[in-house]
């Protein structure tokens, strides 16, 4: 939603907005953009009436600012709708989903377009290093738009990226996860079929062949498309897997044949699939090699995407989003393979709505097992979640334990802060994965190990 408000202000909208709780990156790029943010909901907010109101999909009836907007119809849409009829209509876009990677390959294809000079238009979930935003608008033909399988408001239950008009499309990978809005895996595979089924014949699909679910909903695609993932069987591929002075290199193969070799200021098996998903399309869309490599290259990531945070008495801390137990474990190893710790710690909030939830209940522990040590808080708003679908915490705790890791359970983010000031030493590195804002840990944690 900051991205969108900022994108109808560079259009000369006039733009406020109301939120329970603003937090960085997002709440520093609002304040650069001078988009005034009120804290909470008040019918007064929209007094005078707006000329449209966007309505975001954490809002629900019952919001004073929903039934003031329902009773006196102020005209009102969603967030994709609102991207669709403003943003994508006259151009040709790019949706790149999947339940994980999707922020990252949807900044890379956008800086590569960009570097290449083709001037895309973009929407991105997060903060891309090399623009230093979230959105462009560049008068180019192509828009790249990050596609989320949530749901888009409370009158439209439907998955935000069905709104995106797809022509070419990416969906890297398909697991369980949203608890709150799908009941199983299967249900989210329908949407994502849905999705497939929008893109034209003259469009094009690159799937993650790593995925089996997302191989197998990928097969009744009308469009050209191409698989990519580590394995040699697939259209786009890679080998020679290695680090070399802190950069992960490695060769493109398309159609086993060499494309060009790489070496990305980044780390993890993750990011590989995400650049081979992204020179897929850009190579689709006629970018030269060398431009893509180039690009590539010179990539810098995302805000909050395994981001290097401080440096104190050796410990070094970076922080994550992620949240989800496959996501949590790449993190952790891509950071084991490419930082070589002497001991790793893991402080994680589980504040998403899965994350808080027994669905994954083992796989997380699993996840986290790859830390040496581990640090939870307790559950972020469980009343939430109902009973008997709570993630128990405690029980985590004590299955890493058992598995040989100092693991704790504390009640507070200056509980956390102070066990790892009494623990951590020279050579650790600590990865901090959260969603939200985890109580301002990011700044407090490296500041309480300066004066240890």
């Amino acid at each position: 939603m900051a991205s969108l408000a900022a994108m109808f202000q560079e259009q000369g909208y006039e733009v406020t907005g109301s939120d329970e709780g603003v937090y960085p990156p997002m709440s520093e790029f609002l304040a650069e953009k001078k988009i005034a943010v009120v804290q909470g909901y008040n019918m007064a907010n929209l007094n005078p009436a707006p000329d449209l109101i966007v309505v975001g999909n954490a809002l629900s009836r019952g919001n004073p600012e929903i039934e003031y907007l329902l009773n006196f119809k102020i005209p009102h849409t969603s967030f994709p709708e609102a991207v669709k009829d403003f943003f994508l209509r006259d151009k040709i876009p790019v949706v790149v989903a999947g339940t994980h990677g999707k922020t990252t390959t949807t900044a890379m294809i956008s800086w590569v377009l960009h570097s290449a000079g083709f001037k895309p238009g973009f929407l991105i979930g997060g903060i891309a290093e090399n623009f230093q935003s979230s959105y462009g608008l560049g008068d180019g033909k192509h828009f790249v738009i990050e596609g989320d399988e949530y749901d888009s408001a409370f009158f439209d239950k439907g998955p935000k990226f069905l709104h995106y008009l797809p022509y070419l499309a990416v969906i890297g990978n398909v697991e369980f996860d949203h608890a709150d809005i799908f009941p199983d895996l299967e249900a989210i595979c329908l949407q994502f079929r849905r999705l497939v089924n929008l893109i034209p014949q003259r469009g094009f699909l690159a799937i993650g062949a790593d995925s089996p679910g997302a191989l197998e909903l990928s097969r009744k695609a009308f469009c050209a498309k191409e698989t990519f993932g580590l394995h040699v069987e697939c259209d786009w591929s890679a080998r020679d897997i290695h680090y070399q002075d802190d950069r992960l290199c490695f060769d493109i193969l398309y159609g086993k044949k060499l494309f060009r070799n790489v070496c990305l200021a980044l780390s993890g098996a993750f990011n590989i699939r995400n650049a081979l998903a992204a020179t897929a399309v850009l190579h689709r869309l006629g970018v030269p090699e060398d431009d893509i490599r180039d690009g590539l290259e010179q990539f810098r990531g995302v805000r909050r995407r395994l981001q290097f945070v401080s440096e104190v008495a050796g410990i070094r801390i970076y922080e994550d989003f992620a949240h989800h137990p496959t996501a949590v474990r790449e993190t952790l190893q891509a950071v084991r393979a490419s930082l070589h710790p002497q001991r790793l710690w893991a402080i994680y909030e589980p504040r998403s709505a899965t994350s808080r939830r027994n669905v994954f209940q083992h796989e997380i522990t699993e996840a986290l097992g790859e830390a040496d040590c581990v640090v939870m808080p307790p559950l972020f708003k469980p009343e939430k979640v109902p009973d008997g679908e709570r993630l128990d915490v405690t029980r985590v705790i004590d299955d890493l334990r058992s598995m040989g890791r100092a693991a704790w359970n504390l009640d507070s983010v200056e509980g956390i802060i102070r066990q790892v000031c009494a623990e951590a030493r020279g050579g650790d590195v600590i990865v901090i994965l959260s969603n939200g804002g985890f109580g301002g840990i990011y700044e407090k944690l490296p500041s309480a190990l300066k004066v240890r």
